[in-house]
């Protein structure tokens, strides 16, 4: 195995794990050129939408700050921290860091209180090592959702891009990258992607104010776009958004974003719909995905392995391989300098 190729590939992959310690898979996978780690959070937190009493009571800044430490220590290099630190959703970082605001705050909130909220909040999870939010929301649900229950910004546009907007502004100026998901927009899907094929059903015209605040959130200069994990017939009937060229198309080549794109959970049964792990990960990277977000327990080194295997067999294309793992590495080192005055 080339081992530029052998580096890329781990380049391109975002393991997630649900505690604060670097297990011996996440440790190989670090040394092997591994840049980025998601701190995620259990099932259980995440269908509550918020981290467990036991968890809020143990975990202290020095937990973060010593595995961030660690984590670049075991790569050699700066890496990608990333947490879910949604508005009003999924809090990773709990009493850690101050608080914005709950859901039902943000109407009445002006856009500068909002950015500067998130400013400060960011800037604490900057100083815990914490460099990558996979925030904000920015669906605009006019339907059943249960999977965004309680963690979406509502069905008006305006409001969704007004909030979205100026958390991006707040953050990224805290020197956190922000990721506006989950294009296209998720208006509508009845099943919970994570353990059923989830559909966004109708015409592409119901996509319109989901794509006007991808667009706004694009043009406010956000770093890093989340494709989500539904199909979307209307513009390709077969592959979830996180595995469509079709759908990342129109993101990269219509809406002309340029920044990193990270696919959705490829572990999400509405992702995999049928195939593997391994398979789904070299079908995310054709597609167009440059970080792709696995469980740290999905076979790392397999998925590795099939990635480079992909490149030998001509499925995937070694420029493109070497390029995704280029914008993720150059994108950590942007992160390690010291957050923006205000």
């Amino acid at each position: 195995m080339s081992s530029e190729l052998q580096r890329a590939a781990y380049s391109v992959l975002l393991p997630a794990f649900g505690d604060l310690q670097l297990d011996d898979t996440v440790r190989r996978y670090l040394s092997r050129g591994g840049v980025s780690i998601l701190l995620g959070e259990t099932r259980d937190e995440y269908v509550g939408r918020g981290m467990s009493p036991a968890r809020r009571a143990a975990e202290r800044a020095s937990d973060f700050i010593n595995i961030t430490r660690e984590a670049a220590a075991l790569a050699g290099a700066p890496v990608l921290v990333a947490v879910d630190q949604e508005l009003g959703g999924i809090e990773r970082l709990h009493q850690l860091v101050p608080a914005v605001a709950s859901r039902s705050e943000l109407a009445d909130l002006g856009a500068q209180v909002i950015e500067t909220r998130c400013f400060e909040m960011a800037s604490v999870a900057h100083s815990l090592g914490v460099n990558l939010f996979l925030a904000p929301i920015v669906d605009v649900v006019t339907g059943a959702n249960p999977w965004l229950q309680n963690r979406h910004l509502g069905a008006d546009p305006l409001e969704v891009s007004r909030v979205s907007c100026a958390f991006i502004r707040g953050v990224q100026r805290a020197g956190v990258i922000a990721t506006a998901k989950h294009f296209p927009g998720h208006y509508l899907t009845e099943h919970d992607p994570a353990i059923a094929e989830a559909t966004v059903p109708g015409p592409l015209a119901l996509l319109t104010d989901n794509l006007e605040v991808f667009k706004q959130v694009i043009a406010t200069g956000v770093k890093a776009v989340m494709p989500g994990p539904a199909v979307f017939p209307a513009l390709d009937p077969e592959h979830s958004a996180s595995t469509s060229s079709k759908v990342i198309g129109l993101l990269r080549d219509t809406l002309g974003f340029e920044g990193l794109i990270i696919s959705d959970d490829l572990d999400a049964v509405s992702i995999l719909r049928g195939n593997s792990v391994p398979g789904t990960a070299v079908a995310a990277l054709v597609a167009g995905a440059h970080l792709l977000l696995v469980s740290s327990e999905s076979g790392l080194d397999e998925i590795a392995e099939a990635i480079v295997s992909a490149v030998h067999e001509g499925v995937l294309n070694r420029q493109v391989l070497l390029d995704a793992a280029e914008k993720v590495r150059t994108l950590a080192i942007s992160t390690h300098g010291a957050a923006h005055e205000q």
